[in-house]
């Protein structure tokens, strides 16, 4: 079964600045007209995966995450710890997804999505 990475996030300390910095380097236009101020990265075109810049808080410390798909959370979770990783958020429903994440072996933090359902 394929697991698409499908969301990517980089996480600051300074939001504004992190997302003036991308949305100049790469010509990146970014909405962060919500309440969170979380930046969401329009490219400007189809290719590649999407993403957001946001500021670190508790759940959310300062680095670059990916976010895999994965049809069962609470089985990838226990896959990455058997692997040597360790899971730092249990699967968690949001409004739009269910999400959990984990380090690996290195420390490297991964979100995990769950597949929407179709239809």
């Amino acid at each position: 079964m394929s697991h698409p990475v499908v969301w990517f996030e980089v996480i600051g300390k300074d939001s504004d600045k992190l997302q003036g910095f991308y949305g100049e380097l790469f010509g990146w236009k970014l909405d962060a007209n919500n309440p969170m101020k979380y930046g969401m990265v329009d490219t400007g075109t189809d290719k590649g995966i999407k993403g957001g810049i946001a500021s670190a808080s508790d759940m959310a410390k300062p680095g670059v995450t990916f976010y895999v798909e994965s049809p069962d959370l609470q089985a990838s979770l226990a896959r990455a710890e058997r692997l040597g990783g360790k899971t730092l958020l249990e699967p968690t429903e949001l409004p739009e997804v269910t999400m959990a994440a984990f380090a690996d072996p290195e420390g490297n933090v991964i979100g995990l999505v769950k597949a929407q359902q179709d239809g």
